[in-house]
């Protein structure tokens, strides 16, 4: 029994000893089965994991990581002396380029122990940091600081675009990427240019961009004199501008300094004395006092400026193939530098006269109103000065002009107008007031040489804002008889075969149906030379020489020639030698026409710049200007001389002519040439002239076309404002003249038929010596003799030609002019026309002498060719007719 008992208890344990080692083996191979498996799924994890972050470190950014340098900076715009007239620049761009020689010690040391301790001894990124700000995520301690280094922001604001990820999962992607390319900056770039990069690459509120900027903006200083105050000011900006801005935010700036400056004196950059020092400074006021006086100051761009932008965008667009976007970026964000042709001291005469009010007899304003009202039913409706002006019809104020003799009484006009559109019920939402001195002027004056604009002008008192209205450039008025010189007679001159003493006859002159007239009272002047047309401003003359020599089809070619880009098809007619154009032109074209004459015919289009240099200072533009010549240099100078006497005081050769049209705007001492311009209602007046200088041209009108009436300031002092910058301009300088040309003669011509004179008529003209000394163009010397003046017999009672009355000792001879067939009209010449026979004399007091014979036929009776004539006895002899004694 024992045995068996025994035996049964061996094979119990024996099979429990099995059971226990399988079951060993089964847990042994199950854990083995698990760690086989965890390992390969750390492998596998651990591979996806590389994977991914090869992946996110092969997407990362392809860019030359040795030219990770700020962008974005501010254009700076130079005058022609150097000086630095305008800072171009838009949000997100002012930043200007400091080096690392500029920065306070200060300065670096205040950023790098607030923002990376250890940034001279990492590699890039500061492996502490980093687990010193995962701790700080997972344990909520939002002072624990962050793990970004000082090139890692550097690679953040360069690349990344300052960080603005939405997801967690784009802002750990972007780590990573930042991270690596923080390292592999490290070993490319030094730290001192690393520091600098980031200095001028950080937002530091108030539309500033790196350091040199904010030195400006906050203590209007250079960044290599801040304090040490003014560094921990700074430093306390980055890292949130809008909270820690010094002007806006300063108590939380004064906080964020104390924290700067002790975290300097901990790291030992500077001492508890220096500290203390800076704390006791009062840089708060002082960057208050900055910033008033830098609102006070900042002004919009100047005329000038407002065309230079239109000028290089359209040059960007042209020359570098820029779409608008791309053009408006590189100008405001670019970095460029642009030098420009403007003459800092012209443009201080231009806006000093300009803007004079004693230069103006009327100082009125017109105004721009708008006016939202809510109504009680809910509709909006928008009022503007429109609105006012049909207020005024309606109250029967046919007077109004829109044009106000004082501020008050636009104030107290506005109130009676709104009394009168506003209902009960009605709320207003909105309202804009803007009052403008009328009346306006624009002024440009440019070298005719080189085509350098040297001073714009685009409107008269003060400039409210940048890109406005310019009248100089953007403004299109009729330019009156500046455009005879152009369209007219300038062709005429130099491809129709005329010269200025050839003639066209100035009386009633009608094409179709309208008859065109001349500006000045004095009467029809007859026989008038192109040089008369020039001088005096004869419409007529300039009207016939258009239509009867040059065409007007030649007339536009040679305006557009000349460079005025605003004529249409609807300007092949009449009135385009006088200026009567549907649109216009503006007064930097029309300058830069004036320009080709005194040029001696070569046209140079203005400009405005002289070349762009990108943020590399590498020629991005280099602005040589467009020319061509229009007129021959023969042509040029006979233009100038008769200009250049329509500037002296002079009357016509007439019994009663007009004055030459100019001499308010002669310049003392110095030779000049112009053409004024006067609209036919007085609403634009216009002066264009140049010196062997400088060309200039001045505007002058209302806004809104207003007549300049006397009391809206007559219709002549813009020659004297001409004058007054002309002559400042030109102090000083000799004058060389108007050199005559070698394809210019000379010869002695009749007044009236612009042929060669004749000795003992035409200097016998009734109204004096009809001869002058007239310049031509070689070969254009003409070779006929006057016939318009004709020497006859006249009886010398009555001063008719004589008949068989008259007794021979009561003849002499007399000068008269031959008018033109057709011609009927009352004239200056036709009071000297051939008269008719004497009717002082007659039969009663008249012996016939003996052998005298009758008329042998009736057909060459001389009654048929001297009006007024009476018939002899029949008996009597045929007389010779008068002009015969010549």
């Amino acid at each position: 029994m024992n045995y068996g008992k025994q035996e049964t208890e061996r094979k119990i344990k024996s099979a429990n000893s099995k059971a226990r080692k399988y079951t060993t083996k089964v847990f042994l191979a199950f854990f083995k089965s698990l760690f086989i498996l965890c390992l390969f799924g750390s492998i596998v994890a651990a591979s996806v994991l590389f994977g991914m972050v090869k992946g996110i470190i092969d997407n990362a950014p392809d860019v030359d990581i040795s030219t990770i340098v700020p962008n974005e900076y501010a254009t700076t715009v130079y005058d022609s002396a150097g000086n630095v007239t305008e800072t171009l620049v838009t949000a997100g761009s002012n930043r200007e380029e400091a080096t690392y020689e500029e920065l306070p010690k200060n300065l670096v040391n205040a950023f790098v122990s607030y923002e990376d301790s250890r940034f001279w001894e990492h590699n890039g990124i500061d492996l502490r940091s980093i687990m010193r700000a995962v701790k700080g995520v997972l344990t909520g301690d939002s002072s624990a600081g962050g793990g970004s280094t000082i090139t890692q922001q550097l690679i953040k604001n360069s690349v990344f675009g300052g960080g603005m990820e939405k997801s967690f999962g784009e802002r750990l992607e972007r780590k990573f990427q930042e991270w690596y390319l923080a390292i592999k900056l490290d070993g490319v770039m030094s730290k001192e240019q690393i520091i600098t990069n980031y200095l001028n690459t950080i937002n530091l509120g108030n539309n500033t961009l790196g350091v040199k900027v904010a030195a400006k903006r906050y203590f209007n200083k250079d960044v290599s004199e801040l304090t040490l105050s003014e560094c921990a000011v700074l430093a306390g900006i980055t890292q949130n501008p809008s909270k820690f801005n010094p002007i806006s935010g300063q108590k939380n700036n004064s906080e964020k300094q104390k924290v700067i400056l002790q975290y300097m004196h901990d790291q030992g950059y500077i001492t508890k004395d220096e500290e203390d020092q800076a704390l006791a400074d009062d840089v708060y006021s002082r960057i208050q006092n900055v910033d008033t006086a830098a609102k006070e100051t900042a002004s919009p761009y100047s005329y000038f400026t407002d065309e230079l932008v239109s000028e290089v965008m359209t040059a960007m667009k042209d020359q570098l193939g820029y779409t608008e976007t791309q053009a408006h970026n590189m100008l405001y964000s670019g970095g460029l530098s642009i030098y420009t042709t403007q003459d800092p001291g012209i443009q201080t005469i231009v806006d000093e006269e300009i803007n004079n009010p004693e230069n103006y007899s009327a100082a009125r304003y017109s105004i721009e109103y708008r006016l939202s009202v809510t109504h009680k039913d809910g509709t909006t409706t928008h009022y503007s000065e429109e609105n006012i002006k049909r207020y005024h019809k309606e109250q029967g104020a046919n007077g109004y002009d829109g044009l106000y003799d004082t501020e008050e009484q636009i104030d107290e006009d506005i109130q009676g107008y709104k009394a009168y559109q506003l209902k009960e019920g009605d709320t207003i939402i909105g309202e804009r007031l803007h009052k403008t001195l009328q009346p306006q002027a624009s002024f440009v004056i440019m070298d005719q040489k080189t085509g350098e604009v040297k001073a714009i002008s685009g409107g008269r008192g003060q400039k409210l804002a940048s890109l406005t209205l310019n009248r100089a450039s953007k403004t299109y008025r009729q330019p009156g008889s500046t455009f005879k010189v152009l369209t007219a007679f300038a062709p005429a001159l130099d491809t129709c075969g005329a010269t200025l003493g050839s003639v066209y006859y100035d009386s009633v002159y009608t094409i179709g149906n309208k008859t065109f007239s001349n500006w000045y009272s004095s009467g029809y002047q007859g026989y008038s030379s192109i040089r008369d047309g020039i001088v005096y401003s004869m419409n007529i003359v300039a009207v016939r020489c258009l239509m009867e020599t040059v065409k007007p089809q030649l007339g536009v070619e040679y305006a557009r020639n000349f460079g005025i880009t605003s004529l249409t098809d609807t300007d092949y007619n009449p009135a385009l030698a006088l200026g009567g154009i549907t649109k216009g032109v503006s007064n930097l074209e029309l300058t830069g026409a004036f320009a080709t004459i005194a040029n001696g015919g070569v046209y140079t289009k203005p400009v405005f710049f002289t070349k762009i240099l990108d943020h590399d200072g590498k020629v991005l533009i280099d602005n040589t200007p467009e020319t061509h010549r229009v007129l021959k240099d023969s042509t040029a100078f006979l233009l100038t001389d008769a200009m250049a006497a329509s500037m002296e005081s002079s009357r016509k050769f007439s019994s009663s002519g007009p004055s030459s049209t100019s001499p308010a705007a002669k310049i003392p001492g110095m030779s000049a040439a112009g053409k004024s311009g006067t609209t036919s209602a007085n609403n634009d007046i216009w002066f264009v002239g140049y010196t062997p200088y400088y060309t200039a041209g001045i505007w002058a009108g209302c806004d809104d076309n207003q007549k300049l009436t006397k009391k809206n300031g007559g219709a002549s002092f813009h020659k004297a404002i001409w004058r007054k910058i002309m002559t400042r301009v030109h102090e000083g300088k000799p004058d060389p003249g108007f050199p005559v040309p070698d394809s210019i003669e000379t010869a002695q011509i009749c007044r009236k038929s612009g042929k060669l004179a004749v000795t003992g008529v035409c200097t016998e003209d009734p109204r004096g010596n009809a001869v002058y000394t007239e310049y031509f163009a070689k070969g254009t010397v003409p070779t006929d003799v006057c016939n318009i003046h004709v020497r006859a017999t006249v009886c010398s009672v009555s001063h008719q030609l004589p008949s068989p009355y008259c007794p021979e000792n009561e003849r002499t001879t007399a000068v008269f002019m031959v008018l033109p067939s057709g011609e009927t009209g009352q004239t200056d010449d036709s009071k000297y026309a051939m008269p008719g026979y004497c009717t002082v004399h007659s039969a009663n007091s008249f012996i016939i002498p003996p052998g005298s014979s009758s008329y042998e036929d009736e057909e060459t009776s001389p009654q048929q060719y001297a009006p007024g004539y009476v018939p002899p006895n029949p008996g009597t002899s045929k007389p010779k007719y008068p002009w015969e004694d010549y």
